[in-house]
Formats: C-alpha cells, sequence, structure tokens
C-alpha cells in the first residue's frame, strides 16, 4: 500500500483540476482527497495500491486540458486515515 500527499502548482484551479483528480483516483480504486489551497495550488492526498499511486501521480503532472502543472511537489507526511471514495474537500 502506498500513500501520497502533495501540492501542485501552476495553472490548476478554474480549469477543472480537482475533477479530474478525483476521476483518476476513483479510476484507480483509491482512497483520499483534493483540494485548493488560497494560494492557488491543488493540494492531494491519496492511498491505495502501489501502481495506481504511481499513475495518479504521473496524471497530476500533467492535469486535464486547460490546466498548466510548473511542479508536484512532496507535502508533510498525513497520520489522517483517508477516506473512501475518493472526493472533493471544499
Amino acid at each position: 500500500m502506498a500513500r501520497l500527499h502533495v501540492v501542485v502548482e501552476g495553472r490548476v484551479q478554474g480549469v477543472g483540476f480537482r475533477w479530474f483528480v478525483k476521476q483518476r483516483a476513483r479510476a484507480y480504486d483509491l482512497a483520499g482527497w483534493v483540494k485548493n489551497r488560497a494560494d492557488g495550488s491543488v493540494e492531494v492526498a491519496a492511498e491505495g495500491a502501489d501502481d495506481g499511486v504511481a499513475k495518479l501521480r504521473q496524471d497530476l503532472g500533467r492535469g486535464p486540458d486547460g490546466a498548466w502543472v510548473t511542479a508536484v511537489r512532496d507535502a508533510a507526511p498525513l497520520d489522517d486515515v483517508l477516506a473512501r471514495p475518493f472526493s472533493i474537500d471544499r
């Protein structure tokens, strides 16, 4: 089981980025959440099979059409239990 907690920077708000992440994470059967941050970045926490988490991290580097990702930075590890289904936090 792998875990991911990252902050995605660039043009990632107002382009459907959270919906993109939610769809991909659910397709990979991951637990967790995605949310916008006040600084214009997007934060993602996910947990599941190693290959699913790795695929999601790759997807985060691309994003949906209209997004422009400049960085995917590791954030401090979380101790929280991540819930299913993967959700968008507001």
